[in-house]
């Protein structure tokens, strides 16, 4: 793992504070928020009183979208004890007052090294775990649903509803609805919690949705369980999917154009 903690929070308050700054961070909390989890934005949450007047939750609100950034980029959540995290917020907001009584680039050059030493390790003991509890969860899903097929990529596959209609290919737009979860039933994403359906190119998305949904039909449903590497692999995804997730999705094909 390259040490790129700088260069993110550099990265991420040039693209805020910039001459277009009100543009500019619309456009990537809009972003960041259709990544965030479901289960932790619904509609009730606007009655949540906030932590400051409405004149200063401008500013909060930017706090936020960075939290987001930083810490979705870094997987810091997962990667950090708590004492950890306090040390690496000091650093942050000492260096963003311009209060940091020490060259920064003399803490860069002594210290860059032995932090990627410590992520390094702490993300490939993470990823073996995670990828260790999804293959688990693999095993225990097929032992539980007769009903369930495993593909020669690995993508387990198990018809709920059996369609009628067409049945997609790569070069199709399909429409569906979809409740996506870890392997603890944690839910990441869900357009049945939305309430909204959702179209997209088939080509365009993740190898075990295209592999899915081509096995499917206009009317059916079934549950996939993708296995990381035809997910989102080591990378993860944002601060919902962690590197090397197995993850869970029930799916239902609308339509097919």
């Amino acid at each position: 793992m390259k040490f790129q903690t700088k260069a993110i929070m550099m990265t991420v308050l040039s693209s805020l504070l910039c001459s277009q700054t009100a543009r500019g961070f619309s456009t990537v909390a809009a972003r960041n928020v259709a990544r965030a989890s479901t289960a932790r934005f619904m509609s009730s949450d606007s009655d949540v009183p906030m932590p400051y007047d409405d004149d200063k939750m401008p500013f909060y609100a930017l706090g936020t979208n960075l939290a987001m950034q930083v810490g979705g980029q870094g997987n810091f959540k997962s990667l950090l004890e708590d004492e950890e995290l306090e040390i690496v917020l000091d650093a942050f907001c000492q260096n963003l007052k311009g209060e940091n009584p020490i060259d920064e680039r003399v803490i860069l050059t002594k210290f860059g090294q032995q932090l990627n030493k410590i992520l390094g390790e702490r993300t490939e003991g993470i990823v073996e775990k995670v990828q260790k509890d999804g293959e688990d969860f693999c095993a225990n899903f097929l032992a539980c649903n007769d009903d369930a097929v495993k593909t020669d990529s690995g993508l387990i596959y198990c018809e709920m509803t059996k369609g009628e209609g067409k049945q997609p290919e790569l070069t199709d737009t399909v429409e569906v609805h979809y409740h996506g979860t870890l392997t603890d039933g944690t839910v990441f994403d869900s357009s049945v919690d939305r309430g909204q359906t959702i179209s997209f190119p088939l080509g365009g998305v993740i190898k075990g949705w295209q592999e899915g949904l081509a096995m499917m039909n206009e009317g059916g449903k079934a549950t996939l369980v993708i296995p990381s590497d035809l997910g989102y692999g080591d990378a993860g995804s944002g601060d919902t999917i962690p590197p090397g997730a197995t993850l869970k999705f029930e799916v239902e094909l609308f339509k097919v154009n």
